[in-house]
């Protein structure tokens, strides 16, 4: 399953005639150099290739269309070295598709007191060629990230990084398709949603297939790749059979091997990046996909319960961002399911009936099989865990009839206490910023989900730069936090957002 592309991020520096060829010759090599310096950083995700520095109405339009056009350009570092006239850079960014960052920087740490000039000074003008390009994109209303800092600082590169992930995840926005299995569980709210919108804002396709149509690739999965597929379940998972017999527990384990395989065939062949399915109906499936949903997961699908189509984007998308991350901690569809209300020791116990991705376990993985009380099925088998500790955000996008909203909740997930061995899905234990009471009422004001994606690999600040790319509202919960604050916040968003 691939999870992204190559991608290249163009650097563009701006500058004009006035200061002489020696000046522009300073400007290429200083711009050169930076490229360099960022490439061999270690830091970045993507490489950054330079194009000659910028002077003319002719060639910023040219350069920038071209940057639409190229594939492989996921976005535009743009820089301004000295001076830029911004109305030269009016029918370029008019025309320009694609993210944009500026970039402000300067070539020189330092002034140099002994030796500086009005030479130096008219090269060195950042302060002013930035000012002076970021006043026409703020007058054009155009979306972009503005990262201020040194470029060999080391937190500028990795702000950088961030947002060249960000860049990814806006660019494949567009190339996710959602495949709808059965339909969304009755009379819930949350999964429901305007799915014609949702491919005009986002660019994702979300289609409804009969559960019977792939239950028909799940039966033509021959014995011999099921037989496989359960060697390799056996060599890399614990298995506890907890008293079953263990040939009709494997005969269980099997039933979820030829799930994998069919769906996955399923979604290869109709170019699908992401699926839902519900427990209400299962066609001709002898079990609810547990196990084998939690590995096409793991493979880099995105996944959402009782046909939650949006959240099931949101994780295929995240995985995207997060691809290639160094040291990666995890991606995965996640629920809210019961509270700790001990003073000091409060929190969200996080599960859901079976389908929790394996990259955010930590320690050894379990495949159990236990009686589902819903789904009218055999017991599903399922990989059992518990999940790492550290910080990650949990991501609810809603549809409020009117507009779209992301809401961002910071969270800190940890063990529990105590072992739960009569509890057999996988879990996750975190406390919301700023603390339980207020991170759940400020979730619940938002009108966030039960449903999310999560990531130990994101940033809030990642999420929200893509919301903006899409033209939505984003809602941050933090550290930072307050409920008046965040009151007043939904109640201005709803008169700029009507």
């Amino acid at each position: 399953m691939e999870t992204a592309k190559k991608y290249q991020f163009w650097f563009c520096t701006g500058s004009q005639d006035l200061y002489g060829d020696e000046c522009l010759s300073h400007v290429a090599e200083h711009s050169q150099i930076i490229v360099k310096a960022l490439n061999q950083s270690g830091v970045l995700p993507c490489e950054v290739v330079w194009k000659p520095t910028l002077i003319t109405n002719e060639l910023i339009r040219k350069t920038l269309n071209e940057a639409n056009a190229d594939e492989h350009c996921a976005g535009v570092i743009t820089w301004m070295h000295t001076f830029s006239p911004a109305k030269s850079w009016i029918l370029g960014l008019q025309e320009f598709r694609k993210p944009l960052l500026h970039l402000h920087t300067q070539f020189n740490r330092e002034i140099p007191y002994d030796t500086i000039d009005m030479d130096f000074m008219n090269e060195n003008q950042a302060a002013h060629g930035d000012r002076e390009y970021g006043h026409i994109v703020t007058r054009m209303n155009i979306e972009r990230k503005v990262i201020m800092g040194f470029w060999d600082d080391r937190e500028v590169q990795e702000r950088i990084a961030g947002w060249m992930r960000t860049a990814i995840g806006i660019m494949e926005s567009s190339h996710i398709r959602v495949c709808r299995i059965a339909d969304n569980m009755r009379n819930v709210a949350v999964t429901e949603g305007d799915k014609v919108e949702a491919q005009i804002k986002f660019g994702w396709e979300i289609d409804a297939y009969p559960v019977n149509e792939i239950a028909e690739y799940v039966d033509q999965v021959s014995q011999g790749d099921i037989d496989a597929l359960v060697e390799e379940y056996y060599s890399r998972y614990q298995i506890h059979l907890e008293g079953r017999d263990p040939e009709e527990f494997r005969r269980h384990v099997a039933v979820q091997a030829g799930i994998e395989i069919g769906f996955e065939k399923f979604l290869e062949e109709k170019n699908y990046q992401a699926i839902v399915t519900h427990f209400g109906d299962l066609g001709s499936l002898k079990q609810l996909p547990g196990l084998a949903i939690q590995r096409l997961m793991e493979k880099g699908y995105g996944f959402g319960g009782e046909g939650d189509w949006k959240t099931a984007a949101m994780v295929r998308l995240m995985k995207i961002m997060t691809a290639g991350v160094k040291d990666a901690r995890g991606t995965s569809f996640m629920e809210d399911y019961t509270y700790n209300l001990v003073p000091g020791k409060e929190g969200i116990l996080e599960a859901h009936m079976l389908e929790v991705c394996p990259t955010i376990a930590d320690g050894p993985i379990s495949i159990k099989c236990q009686p589902l009380s819903m789904g009218n099925r055999e017991d599903p088998a399922r990989l059992v865990f518990t999940s790492k500790e550290g910080h990650g955000i949990a991501a609810s996008l809603i549809d409020l009839g009117n507009r779209f909203r992301l809401i961002i909740n910071d969270v800190n997930c940890k063990k529990v206490e105590k072992p739960m061995p009569k509890l057999p899905v996988a879990t996750n234990f975190w406390v919301p910023e700023p603390n339980l009471q207020v991170g759940a009422e400020s979730w619940i004001y938002a009108g966030g989900a039960h449903h999310t994606a999560f990531s130990y690999d994101l940033t809030s600040e990642q999420m929200c730069d893509w919301a903006a790319a899409m033209g939505i509202e984003s809602i941050v919960i933090d550290k930072n936090t307050t409920i008046h604050q965040l009151r007043n916040e939904l109640r201005w968003n709803s008169v700029y957002y009507r």
